[in-house]
């Protein structure tokens, strides 16, 4: 078997497939691995597919010039944000100011990259995505546009940003604006599936799919909680302890202090802020470049300053990748059988027992549901 990267390390981030002329190469999701295959006999070593790829050829990355933590000055766009709505603030002004914003969103039970040329289109993006995307096709339309002279703002992750600046390449540089976000690591979609499928659910026949309320890490299907709402399920659980991530997002080149986006988000996790203004969400906004500076100063956001080292702490992969678990294998080994909700319950037996009583207090009304 040919690949295009490492086996077992491809990200999932398709530039390889979209850039490919010849169509030769194909995405293999084995659940704790992808692996981006190419078909020899269609193949003429043109060797694009190497270029772009952010592990074969990794993207520059820079110390923060800027820290903060803040949120949007509007309190309709932090109430439905799962942090603090930087993301939907930055997204607002740039389109405001003539525009157009390409990030993740929840379409027909597949999490792909859409554009938003106005502000209703926003709406899509609210949430965070705890499972692995796709940009198939993105990046040719994001080339396409900057060639038209369109200034676009990419939100994504790491390696999809480092994929996309390997894609268009420094010439048409000037008019992208970039965003990452901390990532923990992303599950295969289908581990979600299979999640789902223990309750009667299926991602296809969802219209919408959540994965937090603020600090409350629980799966949210068409707006209603999996299990006891406050609760965390065991995918939720499964997905915190770095259980389930493919294999790519342990030895992730981008998981480190230095970045290669205009800026970076997160949770300011830990912040020095008081409670009350910690429970509406606070977003960990940092800077790389005068673009992420402009992207700022268009915003509106509440700034403050934040400590670096304590935010460091709280986010560990501005420091290192999740580690790997000792008894993942022991996880993909029996998720073959489907029996998703119980493999995890042996594997993290008391942060699923944590939650278990939770539920039961909840339930008994003994512990009051603040969610």
């Amino acid at each position: 078997m040919k690949t295009v990267c490492e086996i077992n390390k491809c990200a999932g981030c398709m530039a390889c497939s979209d850039i490919c002329p010849k169509r030769a190469i194909k995405i293999i999701d084995n659940l704790s691995d992808y692996n981006a295959v190419i078909d020899e006999e269609k193949c003429i070593n043109c060797d694009v597919c190497h270029q772009v790829c952010p592990n074969n050829y990794p993207v520059k990355a820079v110390l923060p010039i800027k820290w903060y933590q803040g949120w949007a000055e509007n309190s309709g766009v932090r109430k439905e944000s799962s942090s603090g709505g930087a993301a939907t603030s930055i997204s607002k002004a740039f389109i405001e100011n003539g525009g157009v914003v390409c990030s993740c969103t929840f379409n027909h039970g597949n999490f792909l990259f859409e554009f938003a040329d106005n502000l209703d289109d926003l709406k899509k993006f609210v949430g965070s995505k705890y499972v692995k995307s796709n940009p198939t096709g993105v990046y040719k339309v994001i080339q396409h546009r900057l060639k038209n002279g369109e200034k676009v703002l990419f939100i994504g992750l790491p390696c999809q940003v480092a994929a996309l600046k390997n894609f268009i390449g420094e010439q048409l540089s000037a008019k992208l604006y970039t965003i990452d976000l901390i990532c923990h690591g992303t599950p295969s979609p289908k581990l979600l599936e299979l999640f789902l499928k223990q309750y009667g659910l299926s991602l296809s026949k969802l219209e919408d799919i959540q994965f937090r309320v603020k600090a409350n890490y629980q799966v949210y299907a068409d707006h209603k909680g999996i299990i006891t709402s406050g609760v965390s399920d065991r995918y939720s659980i499964a997905f915190l302890n770095a259980l389930i991530s493919t294999d790519n997002c342990y030895c992730c080149r981008y998981a480190k202090k230095e970045r290669i986006s205009d800026l970076t988000l997160g949770d300011s996790w830990g912040s020095n802020l008081d409670k009350e203004e910690q429970k509406k969400g606070v977003s960990l906004i940092v800077s790389q470049t005068e673009k992420g500076i402009l992207l700022l100063k268009m915003a509106e956001l509440h700034l403050e300053a934040v400590d670096i080292d304590n935010a460091i702490n709280h986010n560990q992969q501005l420091r290192h990748p999740s580690i790997m678990p000792v008894r993942r294998k022991d996880f993909f080994k029996g998720i073959k059988n489907g029996k998703f909700n119980s493999l995890v319950f042996r594997i993290l037996l008391k942060q699923c027992i944590k939650q278990d009583i939770k539920q039961f207090l909840i339930k008994s009304k003994i512990l009051k549901n603040n969610i």
